[in-house]
């Protein structure tokens, strides 16, 4: 105990040493550091990022102590961590300490001072993230929270009764199921499952989740989508009618996505075409579906994937999408938020489908990791 407590003395001693770097630039702007990134350091950079996520989202790894910030490259890569300091202004003056010893040490190329509200490089990542508790949103998602359970009709559904409420997987897997009998869907065989994550981290499971952006409901839906649904709002909340309006609109992205798509990845093998699609699918969902088809087709943004396209072969799907999204870091509001947004519903997924109940159940095992 003693030992790790003047190495922790030690460590913070060094952080709070101002240390010169002759190759610095802390007036340039964190976008430098993404212009100038070459296509390659996508490698490896979706399983980086999911890695230094999970630490986040189950309070293990480097962030066993939430009182922390880690710090990663540009291709995703853990380079360290500071403990907070007692003030934001403190974390942030920590923070950069650390990048400057980073970049003099040379485990980092270059450093970008940032503030609290600007961003630097490398890039800071604070582990405490209060909104993430994912062991009570999968609770709610299965039932194990009375209060979670659910029952109704919606259209030609009908679901559980009153005097046995079902969950809210159960109630996803009928919609599923019920609209691909009907043949209303045409979305990646992985998708549905992916919709089940995208709950856990848009709402957590809560029934009348609202957010400042007056998204409403376990899917986060705004007002307009579920009106492009045709749902009045008297039933904004309605939890059958919120799964029924999601898979709606990733079917229509997924249709408006698809020539674009299809254009510019086609030539990749099945499985990794789908996996890619599928990953494109929830970004769309996070993003909006026109931001996405600029990466695949606009004349500056679509750089990184024509080059993917050609040289897809040294690229996983999840570093293709991820790629994709890192080189274009900047432009059209897209923040490292997209990144963590695609990682998260990833981890929930697989935590979903790890569970004894879900494990063997169709909708966890409709395709492959």
């Amino acid at each position: 105990m003693r030992d790790r407590l003047l190495l922790s003395l030690l460590f913070g001693w060094l952080l709070a040493v101002t240390v010169p770097v002759a190759a610095q630039d802390t007036e340039a702007d964190w976008t430098e550091v993404v212009r100038s990134s070459p296509y390659w350091v996508s490698q490896g950079v979706y399983q980086n990022i999911v890695t230094i996520r999970r630490w986040v989202l189950s309070s293990s790894g480097y962030c066993s102590q939430p009182d922390r910030h880690i710090l990663f490259d540009r291709r995703g890569r853990f380079l360290g961590y500071i403990d907070n300091g007692v003030s934001q202004l403190g974390t942030q003056r920590r923070i950069n300490d650390a990048r400057a010893s980073m970049a003099q040490r040379g485990k980092a190329h270059t450093w970008i001072k940032g503030a609290p509200d600007v961003t630097g490089y490398p890039f800071a990542l604070a582990c405490d993230q209060p909104h993430a508790e994912l062991g009570d949103a999968i609770s709610r998602y299965l039932g194990n929270d009375p209060d979670a359970r659910l029952w109704g009709s919606w259209d030609d559904l009908t679901f559980a009764s009153p005097q046995q409420p079902g969950n809210l997987h159960q109630a996803l897997s009928l919609v599923v199921t019920t609209r691909q009998a009907q043949q209303r869907l045409q979305l990646p065989p992985e998708l549905p499952r992916y919709l089940a994550g995208q709950l856990l981290i848009e709402s957590g499971g809560r029934a009348r989740a609202h957010s400042a952006a007056n998204a409403r409901g376990i899917l986060q839906l705004s007002s307009s989508a579920l009106g492009d649904c045709g749902i009045s709002p008297k039933h904004h909340w309605h939890r059958l009618a919120q799964f029924d309006c999601a898979l709606k609109l990733m079917n229509q992205n997924a249709r408006n996505l698809r020539p674009a798509f299809e254009q510019r990845f086609g030539s990749l093998p099945e499985g990794k075409r789908q996996r890619l699609f599928t990953l494109l699918l929830i970004q769309a969902y996070h993003g909006g579906a026109g931001r996405v088809e600029a990466l695949l087709n606009d004349d500056q943004r679509a750089d990184a994937a024509r080059y993917f396209a050609r040289h897809h072969d040294r690229f996983s799907a999840g570093d293709i999408a991820f790629g994709m999204i890192y080189h274009n870091l900047g432009r059209d509001r897209l923040g490292l938020a997209s990144l963590y947004y695609v990682a998260d519903v990833q981890l929930a997924t697989e935590a979903l489908c790890q569970t004894s109940a879900l494990r063997e159940d169709p909708l966890c095992k409709a395709a492959p990791e």
